[in-house]
């Protein structure tokens, strides 16, 4: 029979895959002796099992969670159910990656109306009882019948109005015994149905929840975002209730062992006072810094201290923990390895490296590679800032700057985002349903929460600005507007953040791009000494290129030469190329654009001083060039000396039913060869004269696109070829160039040990791979991929983490049958995918020489493929 079910003390931290993250740091924490409240795990292979099993918990797996929950009465001297003495528990989800704010919890699990008065009564606390019994219901009713728990806020509200209270711990055991009552009237009008009194239907209620949360669609969307597989599954974790809210000797809190937003040495973290622990995550107390502990608490601050230095040490990790004090009793509810941005992450690797804890390889190994993007960001102009008016300023719970218009709800900012707006999104304070409109913002302004807020914490996660806690706020979500210091702020108002100062301000401020040093030099410096793969940019022009060598590219993996046409100056010569009905008047026009595309090449030659370039040849089908505006084509036909009748034929006969599969890449260049022989003759005087005039050597890399046939490549290499020579000889110079082809059609990768005989090099361009392989177009694939999601036919983009299964196969398949033919043929990949993480380590795994991407995301490709090379070599 297979086990399902695993006390805690039954567990280790070697047991993530199968107890998930926090059931296996909550069985460490066991082994280690620490004061943690016991309990059992419900594993991720039952959460699989329940999917598999039509979305049901067979009776094997209840009565192992029955069987475990009487060895948990045993261990607390307590019966679950029991209506004088009740054990209660909590209910919590834990993935094997973390996934803070995704999934649900359930708390005080076990009381019912005739329990809550036996409990108040043995506790000798009523106002606490009946305080733990509201929020049961409130959780249970949320989390795993869909009541919303703003429905529950508001009648909690409202009582406190009546009474004239501002905080919750001002009412009394009677008011929230009228909470109580209006909650459980609330709970039969929307369901139809009593409130449960069975502590085992609770349970089983709660645990089916869980289950069920992992495919909830903040779940799912953040697993996209974090490549994390849909079967996994997650746990749940099943532990005895200890209270925080028992009075002014009890409280709750969340703590880091360094500070997740800088990495500084120091225990980071807040607490309440008389509270449960989704106070302090929901924000909705203001929560005490956790200095003040040794104040309130000073032996329980001293043990919190000892265990969490106990903690880092074990795990050799930043720690983020949550505990209660239970009348001055101290417990550890979970820790993990905390999420931190990546400035934190950088510092805290270094910092542990240096303090003797982990070695280079590991602290390369721990950074995640994507977070880098977060420090490539821009910060705000100084003298903007410096003139910009300060609003009013709360905590700076994520770094970075933003600015943007304002919107209030996570729908609003998600579609004003994708129609190219830059937003900030305003929250009383944010749940995880608000996940992809935090996604889709440059930041996130909270009027409730601390440091330690779902904002604060999903925030950091992504690497979005975030300020939370501005109490001195007053706003209304509904009516869509929000005041500060005076001003009224309307959606679509701009507003700015600093998420490291914690300042808002005002209007739209100036930012600047962002520069990197210290702590980040040194990790791309380990990265370097331990990857294999090499990392090229895309890049067009000479800013792009320079950018991209700034931040570590070892060559241009990717030049677009048609965009180097679309200038104003270009524009219409290379339009009255396309108009021009002779080889001869083709030609004429084109030479005209051999002195701007050599000048192009050049300059990008220069500032790569002897590095790589892959210059692709003319892609894109003609009409993509054509005058649109009637202007611009009566201007046309008179340069011409044609009628605007003739002009707009010669366009209109241009346009392609699927252009993307149309007249474009290599077809243009067998149907025009005077374009290739035109940017050949750009090419190779480019590189004679930059070696010439400043001795770099450099051997040209020429790629021509969209190839699915030897004879094709064989076609324009010939032309190329016969130019290159002609140009030599002019010049009296030896130089060497190569010639290769990017590999973008499916044929190409059936073919790759033909096409090899006549290539250099393969690229991959693995944009159009996956639209030629899928067969849809990556414009429009957006409008339904949704769909696709929601059911979990695909879990990723296609167009931005490489399909392996598929796309992936193909890649493979060419590379290994391109090496049969020629055992040197250079490969390397050039698409989007260059810069995602998971792709690089395919690239990695296949033996790829190099990926290619865009500037910004050079450091991401080195990191990722040095961590591919440290995992590869641990195996």
């Amino acid at each position: 029979m297979a086990k399902w079910v695993y006390l805690f003390k039954e567990g280790d931290a070697g047991m993530r895959n199968l107890l998930g993250g926090k059931g296996a740091n909550l069985a460490e924490m066991t082994n280690l002796g620490l004061p943690i409240p016991q309990g059992f795990t419900v594993t991720t292979e039952a959460c699989t099992d329940y999917y598999n099993s039509g979305k049901k918990i067979t009776d094997e797996i209840k009565d192992q969670i029955f069987a475990a929950l009487v060895e948990l009465e045993n261990m607390q001297g307590k019966k679950f159910g029991d209506n004088t003495d009740p054990l209660l528990v909590s209910v919590r989800s834990g993935a094997r990656a973390s996934m803070p704010g995704m999934m649900d919890t359930i708390l005080n699990l076990g009381l019912n109306d005739v329990a809550v008065e036996g409990f108040a009564q043995k506790t000798g606390n009523p106002r606490f009882a009946y305080d733990s019994y509201r929020r049961f219901i409130q959780m249970y009713s949320d989390v795993v019948m869909e009541v919303s728990k703003t429905k529950f806020d508001a009648i909690l509200e409202s009582v406190k109005e009546a009474k004239g209270y501002k905080l919750d711990t001002e009412l009394t055991a009677d008011d929230l015994k009228e909470v109580i009552a209006k909650y459980k009237e609330l709970y039969k009008k929307e369901l139809g149905q009593d409130f449960p009194q069975d502590a085992k239907e609770q349970l089983m209620g709660a645990v089916t929840a869980v289950f069920r949360s992992w495919d909830n669609p903040r779940a799912i969307v953040y697993r996209r975002m974090n490549d994390i597989p849909g079967d996994w599954g997650t746990a749940v974790n099943v532990q005895a209730m200890v209270f925080g809210n028992m009075g002014n000797t009890s409280g709750t809190g969340v703590a880091f062992t360094r500070n997740p937003a800088t990495g500084e040495n120091g225990v980071f973290g807040e607490y309440l006072i008389n509270a449960q622990g989704e106070d302090v995550v929901a924000g909705i107390r203001t929560p005490q810094p956790i200095t003040k502990l040794a104040e309130d608490l000073p032996e329980c601050y001293k043990e919190f201290m000892e265990i969490s230095k106990k903690l880092e040490d074990h795990y050799a990790d930043m720690q983020d923990m949550e505990f209660t004090i239970q009348e001055g009793k101290l417990y550890f509810l979970q820790t993990r390895s905390g999420k931190r941005t990546a400035q934190a992450a950088l510092n805290i690797a270094c910092d542990l490296v240096d303090e003797g804890k982990i070695t280079p390889e590991t602290a390369v190994s721990r950074i995640e590679a994507k977070s880098l993007d977060q420090l490539l960001h821009p910060t705000f102009d100084p003298a903007a800032l410096k003139a910009g008016r300060v609003l009013g300023s709360a905590l700076p719970a994520s770094p970075g700057a933003a600015a943007g218009k304002v919107y209030f709800t996570a729908e609003d900012a998600k579609a004003a985002a994708e129609k190219g707006e830059r937003v900030v999104l305003v929250r009383l304070e944010t749940s995880p349903e608000d996940i992809e409109g935090m996604h889709a913002a440059e930041g996130i302004l909270t009027v409730r929460g601390g440091m330690t807020s779902h904002a604060a914490v999903v925030a950091r996660g992504m690497g979005t600005c975030c300020v939370s806690g501005c109490g001195e706020i007053k706003i209304d979500e509904e009516a869509k507007y929000f005041e500060l210091a005076g001003e009224h702020i309307v959606e679509g108002d701009y507003i700015s953040l600093d998420g490291s100062t914690g300042n808002i301000y005002l209007g739209d401020i100036k930012t600047v791009e962002a520069s990197v040093g210290g702590n980040f030099g040194r990790i791309m410096a380990w990265a370097d000494e331990f990857r294999k793969l090499q990392v090229r940019t895309n890049a067009d022009t000479p800013a792009d290129a320079k950018n991209a060598v700034n931040l570590g590219a070892e060559g241009i993996g990717l030049c677009r030469t048609e965009h180097m046409f679309f200038e104003s100056d270009r524009i219409e010569k290379i339009r009255k190329m396309i108009l021009s009905n002779t080889v001869e008047a083709r030609e004429a026009a084109l030479a005209d654009l051999i002195p701007f595309q050599k000048g192009d090449f050049k300059a990008l030659y220069e500032v790569m001083e002897g590095k790589p370039v892959t210059i692709r040849f003319l892609d894109p089908p003609l009409h993509e060039f054509i005058p649109t505006q009637e202007s611009d084509i009566a201007a046309l036909a008179k340069d011409m000396n044609l009628t605007v009748e003739e002009v707009k034929a010669t366009c209109d006969s241009l346009h392609e039913f699927n252009p993307m599969m149309g007249h474009r890449g290599c077809r243009l260049a067998v149907t025009y060869p005077e374009i290739a022989k035109m940017q050949t003759r750009a090419v190779m005087e480019a590189a004679i004269e930059v070696k010439s005039e400043k001795g770099f050597a450099i051997i040209p890399e020429i790629m021509i696109p969209l190839v699915g046939e030897k004879k094709e490549l064989q076609f324009v290499k010939n032309v190329v070829v016969e130019t290159a020579e002609a140009v030599k000889a002019e010049k009296g110079s030896d130089i060497e160039y190569h010639i290769g082809t990017m590999m973008e059609i499916p044929r190409a990768c059936l073919m790759a040990d033909e096409i090899a005989e006549e290539a250099d090099f393969f690229s991959f361009g693995t944009n159009d791979l996956t639209q030629m392989t899928f067969g849809f177009s990556r414009d429009d694939a957006g409008k339904f991929l949704d769909s696709y999601y929601k059911e979990k036919i695909y879990e990723s983009d296609p167009f931005a983490r490489l399909d392996q299964a598929g796309v992936g196969q193909l890649v493979k398949m060419a590379a290994e049958k391109g090496r049969t033919t020629k055992p040197g043929l250079k490969l390397g990949i050039c698409g989007e995918h260059g810069g995602d993480p998971s792709t690089v380590e395919f690239c990695h795994n296949i033996g790829l020489n190099y990926v290619s991407c865009s500037p910004f995301r050079v450091p991401i490709a080195k990191l990722a493929a040095a961590q591919a090379a440290i995992k590869n070599s641990g195996k």
